[in-house]
């Protein structure tokens, strides 16, 4: 993880069920972002919850969880855009920013996940597995989906990020 990873956000999403795309690097560079895979009907479904208490917590301090819906595994994200939206609002309060719904693994995985799983050397095995990237834009860690977003470790790493100065334009 020593290397630069010269624009890892540097790519364009869709708003989640929305027509606008926006540049993840113009719009959360120099915050601290952990960046997960997300599904609907999945047995770890309900850290949706814990990942928006951690946004509610840190989004002032220049943190920010950027969901990705997937449907990658087991098909546990059948839904389209605008039912993943309800869901995710309606059941777990999310208001962190959430996007398009990609594929996260294999040859077609969409460009945000090749990179993070090139940076890290590990891409996601299940749903719900993070990425934590630095105020710089360095994967600074990556957790499994059994890592909860209060699990100390995890919250240890996102405020050590969040401690450090952040970079000069």
């Amino acid at each position: 993880m020593a290397a630069a990873q010269e624009g890892l956000l540097d790519l364009e999403y869709r708003a989640l069920a929305k027509k606008e795309k926006v540049n993840l690097n113009r719009e959360y560079g120099g915050k601290v972002v952990l960046v997960v895979n997300t599904a609907s009907k999945c047995g770890y479904t309900p850290q949706y919850e814990g990942l928006e208490t951690l946004q509610q917590k840190y989004s002032a301090r220049g943190f920010s969880v950027l969901g990705f819906p997937s449907n990658d595994f087991r098909g546990q994200e059948p839904g389209s855009e605008e039912q993943i939206q309800e869901f995710c609002t309606l059941t777990y309060g999310v208001k962190f920013p959430m996007f398009e719904k990609v594929q996260v693994t294999g040859e077609d995985a969409t460009p945000l996940y090749q990179r993070l799983t090139r940076a890290t050397g590990v891409a996601p095995g299940w749903n719900f597995h993070k990425y934590l990237v630095s105020r710089e834009g360095k994967v600074v860690g990556q957790f499994p989906s059994k890592v909860k977003p209060d699990d100390p470790q995890l919250v240890q790493a996102i405020e050590r990020e969040l401690a450090r100065p952040a970079p000069r334009s």
